[in-house]
């Protein structure tokens, strides 16, 4: 669209506000079509999943048509031509037409980047439209070929038609000439010419469409101008210029398109459309009812961080109430009403926390394609297997998570899948397995990454280690020594490609995960495979949690953590190795940690007798115990980021406001678990 006939509409309606509404929507749906692409059974394909991907580019191509992005309507319509071809078995899906598409959908996202003001190079598609034409004219694409040779075939012309379209005398006249711009503007649409000077008598308008495409997809290009009850579309009837034999001349009028109720429908329908469709052309599609009720809402992320923050000032008045509320009497109705109050609280700030949670396929959803292509390149069989893609995780963490998980996919198929013929030397099959599993254990999200390739070898691991100049002695265990490929500039690649070799990864995603208060954790068997588990907490702006009592200070633990709770004895508590405590429960023995002296908590009574009871917490496959003084309860807490309001404190995770106003820290039982075992 030019600029002139943008700044001709914007004086009656601004299309500009819509934008990224269409952004939106075009990424979902190229999204859905890369998925449908790379799942698509080439020697048996479903119908419906051909008619599905052939909507999803419909949708962008339209969307782009009205926007006046003709680069985007361009290439979209030739992979429309070349789907619409497929699902009427006019031609036979091959693996190159799908390789072909994916390609056409990575230079609509680079197209459309660039629309949205990136400043990324213009991808080069003059090739994309070239072999798509060849495909469409059953040919085999000229990819690769270059230069003067690779002529351009000319694909099959399809019958012109000639139609009427009419528009509702309540629509205005700008919308109606908007109409004509936008065919115009769109190549390989046909002609568009007005039949009458202006509006007819009974305040219609009307126009002489000369065009090869469908009546649904004329439909849906206008209708992003003028409402679709208010078009109607019919093969143009005597009296505009029929001539004996002229293409598509119909025997008799018939009229379609208008709803019972259209502004300007006529009195008298016209007779109902033929069940049958001349040869080359699609049958009208359908058209669904419009929902009053959307399935989903768009909502910016900063509306639903406002929410959550007033949703946590509720909760922490809500405890205020309920501080009071314990320290006297109080009417029994008004009690009855803060026990409401709390019941309703809890569940508001549920509903408004599910807001920001989404599943794991959003991340899981990314690697199908990667892994083919890395697997193409790298001349390695690889299926991808998801586990647990309806596991939930906070918006927030899933986007800095997306980044190490890619490595560690692609360190599977780079280092741990072997070739085919490796593989099949060793009595495995052909094709290798990743698997990415994602479930809740306890408080935190655990996403494994696993492979059924070489694993890890310790002699070749130790003598990388020791060329690096590592202490790498032979009495390591082995995650002590898997733990080594997590140092910087460590890889185990003879030869430094594009893909690996440099060394630079696996120790930026040990700090990455680390930085979310996470954890890695790696398990090999040589020849077998190997595992890479990553754990994360699910770090929500409001928890659960035990509050426990230290001297005058209060602190917060995870509920989820907490395994279990008991009065210590005498002669429970032993001491190993000079300074090192230990409980006896049940006859094993776990770690004890005072958190009195752990964070050096003063006490004003010096005849205080300290603290006698243990509350026994898990993390990352291990246990303590904790001595506290008392157990002050469960509650629900507003976590606080204490690092970015004071500063980074060593076994501390957050903070919160408790009902009295007090600031409570809360604990890192993984980093409590990780202090016991050194």
């Amino acid at each position: 669209m030019t600029e002139t006939s943008r700044n001709a509409q914007s004086a009656d309606f601004d299309l500009s506000q819509f934008f990224q509404v269409f952004f939106e929507e075009a990424s979902e749906n190229l999204q859905t079509m890369e998925q449908m692409l790379l799942a698509l059974d080439v020697e048996a394909a479903d119908d419906e999943t051909l008619n599905a991907i052939f909507r999803c580019a419909h949708s962008v191509k339209g969307g782009a048509a009205t926007f006046g992005f003709s680069d985007v309507a361009e290439l979209t319509h030739q992979m429309e031509t070349l789907l619409d071809k497929l699902r009427r078995h006019e031609l036979a899906p091959r693996p190159q037409m799908v390789d072909l598409l994916l390609a056409a959908g990575d230079s609509l996202r680079s197209l459309l980047a660039r629309h949205q003001g990136s400043d990324e190079a213009a991808p080069e598609t003059s090739g994309l439209l070239r072999d798509i034409r060849a495909l469409c004219a059953g040919g085999a694409g000229t990819a690769t070929q270059v230069g003067p040779a690779a002529t351009e075939p000319t694909p099959a012309a399809a019958t012109p038609r000639l139609l009427e379209l009419t528009v509702g005398e309540l629509v205005d006249d700008s919308l109606a000439d908007s109409l004509v711009e936008l065919f115009n503007e769109i190549a390989d649409l046909g002609q568009i010419e007005a039949l009458d000077a202006g509006r007819a008598a009974d305040g219609m308008r009307r126009f002489k469409l000369t065009t090869t495409c469908s009546d649904s997809d004329l439909l849906d290009l206008f209708t992003f101008h003028v409402p679709r009850e208010a078009l109607r579309l019919a093969p143009l009837g005597p009296g505009y210029g029929f001539h004996e034999g002229a293409p598509g001349a119909p025997a008799e009028p018939t009229g379609y398109g208008f709803f019972a109720d259209a502004p300007g429908a006529p009195i008298a329908q016209a007779a109902p459309v033929p069940t049958e469709t001349p040869a080359g052309f699609a049958a009208p599609r359908a058209e669904p009812k419009a929902a009053l009720d959307s399935a989903t809402l768009r909502v910016s992320i900063e509306k639903v961080d406002q929410l959550i923050n007033l949703v946590g000032e509720l909760v922490i008045t809500q405890a205020m109430l309920a501080q009071h509320r314990s320290e006297g009497s109080m009417d029994q109705q008004l009690g009855a009403g803060l026990a409401d109050l709390e019941r309703n609280t809890r569940d508001l700030q549920e509903a408004v926390m599910s807001i920001r949670m989404i599943p794991m396929a959003m991340v899981f959803n990314r690697f199908p394609r990667m892994l083919r292509d890395l697997a193409a390149k790298l001349g390695k069989k690889v299926e991808l297997v998801t586990v647990g893609e309806s596991t939930e995780l906070d918006k927030g963490m899933v986007e800095k998570i997306t980044d190490p998980l890619t490595h560690l996919v692609r360190n599977s198929c780079d280092h741990g899948i072997e070739l085919p013929a490796e593989r099949a030397a060793r009595g495995k099959p052909e094709q290798g397995t990743i698997t990415l599993v994602a479930s809740h254990q306890g408080g935190s999200i655990v996403i494994e990454v696993r492979d059924d390739g070489r694993g890890l070898n310790r002699a070749k691991l130790l003598q990388k280690a020791r060329e690096k100049g590592l202490p790498a002695a032979d009495t390591l265990t082995d995650s002590e020594v898997w733990g080594l490929i997590f140092a910087p500039g460590f890889s185990t690649a003879e030869t430094v490609t594009d893909v690996s070799g440099r060394g630079v990864g696996m120790d930026v995603v040990k700090k990455n995960i680390t930085a979310l208060g996470g954890t890695v954790e790696i398990d090999s068997a040589e020849g077998h495979g190997m595992s890479v588990k990553v754990r994360l907490p699910l770090t929500l702006a409001i928890m659960d949690g035990m509050s426990v009592g230290v001297a005058q200070e209060c602190y917060i633990l995870p509920l989820g953590s907490v395994v279990e709770s008991f009065q210590c004895q005498p002669g429970m508590v032993r001491t190993i190795g000079g300074s090192a405590r230990v409980v006896e429960v049940r006859g094993d023995y776990m770690p004890v940690i005072d958190l009195e002296q752990l964070f050096q908590v003063p006490r004003a009574d010096a005849g205080d007798t300290g603290s006698n009871i243990m509350v026994v917490v898990e993390a990352e496959s291990g246990r303590v115990a904790l001595l506290v003084d008392e157990l002050l309860g469960q509650q629900q807490v507003v976590v606080k980021n204490l690092e970015a309001n004071y500063r980074k404190v060593p076994d501390v995770s957050g903070a919160t406001i408790m009902g009295d106003g007090r600031v409570a820290l809360i604990l890192d039982i993984g980093a409590l678990v990780r202090r016991s075992r050194h």
